[in-house]
């Protein structure tokens, strides 16, 4: 049995404060308007923010894998996921969600996004980790997909960071 891809990235905001960066990954089905190359993301089940509900997110982020039933490329030239949010912490400023189900070649895929202050000194700012788990995919280098998170993950909370201060001016 393949050992599971484990990794995390994470990223340092200046200005915007943890309080303020936190609602934005709340609102699980609104990825869209913070994620590069995420034009689409919507509730499909369930009650946005509350444990169990179900989003659908499709995009160019990501290569699409081929269908498993007949090895070909599927219709579409998006790439597609739905994801399960399974845990909130809203204390810990913490949310944990799976992969259902997609078109991206992830199995077993497990992620938890955390927000917490940047300075121990009570400065100001925002570290978000961003923790992945799940079954190698072929075709892919686990190095390959850590870029791809860590570049998504800083150009998000940028937009995030870049519109909270567009708010408070």
């Amino acid at each position: 049995m393949k050992q599971k891809w484990e990794a995390k990235v994470s990223t340092s905001l200046e200005r915007a404060k943890p309080q303020q960066i936190w609602p934005l990954f709340e609102d699980f089905f609104g990825l869209q308007k913070w994620f590069p190359g995420l034009p689409t993301c919507h509730g499909i089940e369930g009650v946005n923010g509350q444990p169990g509900c179900i989003r659908f997110c499709s995009g160019f982020g990501l290569k699409k894998q081929k269908d498993d039933i007949n090895n070909a490329e599927s219709n579409s030239s998006l790439s597609w996921s739905k994801e399960r949010l399974v845990a909130v912490d809203r204390a810990q400023m913490t949310l944990t969600y799976e992969m259902v189900d997609s078109n991206i070649g992830f199995k077993s895929y497990v992620s938890t996004v955390k927000v917490v202050a940047g300075d121990d000194a009570g400065g100001g700012g925002t570290i978000v980790e961003w923790w992945i788990s799940l079954d190698p995919v072929v075709g892919l280098r686990l190095e390959d997909l850590v870029v791809k998170y860590e570049v998504g993950l800083k150009l998000m909370v940028n937009k995030m960071e870049a519109a909270i201060m567009d708010e408070s001016c």
